[in-house]
């Protein structure tokens, strides 16, 4: 029998959206070139995280599971980077609707497939 180990990660999560004074000068292009839904950004279900997680492999493409942020729990697809002052942190994408958002102690993990 194979065991998978899950290694959960304890991080602060946030809301952005996808605007120039939260992102740079093309809010609708990620950090991995994909190109935001202006329409509904949280249909896509993408999150940023800090650069520090990307050394734990939370890296573009990769699905993880979110626990501990309330309604925004559940399978999200990192897309984005962070602005480098920040560590042990995701951002959720959101549309511009939703003002608000912040989680402490929220367990993430890699979707294995």
């Amino acid at each position: 029998m194979l065991l998978k180990l899950l290694k959960i990660t304890i991080v602060t999560a946030t809301i952005y959206h996808a605007v120039p004074e939260q992102t740079d000068s093309t809010p609708f292009i990620t950090a991995s070139n994909r190109v935001i839904n202006k329409a509904n950004p949280q249909g896509h279900r993408w999150v940023a995280v800090s650069r520090d997680l990307e050394a734990l492999g939370f890296t573009f493409g990769t699905y993880i599971c979110v626990e501990g942020a309330g309604n925004m729990d559940g399978l999200w697809r990192v897309e984005d980077r962070m602005n480098k002052r920040f560590t042990q942190r995701i951002d959720f994408l959101v549309n511009e609707e939703m003002k608000g958002g912040k989680w402490n102690n929220v367990k993430i993990w890699i979707e294995s497939t």
